[in-house]
């Protein structure tokens, strides 16, 4: 069985899947070093609990700064991009999800930082269906804590994995099933986060 079939029976298998193989080093140092540009240059701005700027901002709840990546650029950026929408069509092939477009923003949180139990999915809109998650830090240990902690579609007071934010390590699971939260890092934790939907991506 291949590494893509390995992450597609898991998906269907629980609703999520990790891989520490699909994605080469070298994507992930380069979009590192394009994350960490952005946030020398000032793009980043803190995160908001919900769909625009106008609904609420807690870092108490979610600690994470964020910055949008326009989806002109992702179609010349990084390869990766053009690999996540290859990936898309697999997708619709297989499970005929009806995904039409993806969209991605880099995060950044700070030491001491998290985001609490939640559902990719904005209130009255269902148009997320895939979340997709990438590591960025070169290094990663277990004492550095930021670990992805995964719940129960039914039962979101029941655990069932975490995920050590390690490099290059890519998490997919289902946006409108999968509970999940982003535990305090000890150190600053870069990643980038997108989902895969089936309507024209709005950032």
């Amino acid at each position: 069985m291949s590494t893509l079939e390995v992450l597609f029976h898991s998906l269907e298998e629980q609703g999520w899947a990790v891989s520490d193989t699909l994605v080469p080093r070298a994507w992930q140092q380069a979009m590192l070093a394009q994350s960490q540009q952005l946030w020398q240059d000032g793009h980043f701005h803190q995160a908001h609990i919900g769909r625009s700027a106008s609904d609420s901002l807690n870092p108490n709840i979610r600690g994470d700064a964020i910055c949008w990546i326009d989806p002109e650029s992702q179609q010349g950026g990084q390869p990766f991009f053009a690999w996540m929408a290859q990936l898309r069509l697999l997708l619709n092939e297989r499970y005929y999800l009806g995904l039409r477009s993806q969209e991605f923003h880099f995060a950044r949180y700070e030491a001491g930082c998290g985001y609490r139990k939640h559902l990719d999915q904005h209130r009255n809109s269902g148009h997320r269906k895939i979340s997709v998650v990438l590591y960025l830090n070169p290094q990663w240990d277990a004492a550095d804590g930021g670990e992805l902690c995964l719940y129960l579609p039914d039962n979101d007071m029941q655990e069932t994995q975490r995920i050590l934010p390690q490099p290059a390590r890519l998490v997919v699971f289902r946006s409108d099933q999968i509970p999940h939260e982003v535990l305090p890092c000890a150190q600053t934790r870069w990643s980038l986060s997108g989902w895969l939907r089936s309507d024209e991506a709005l950032v």
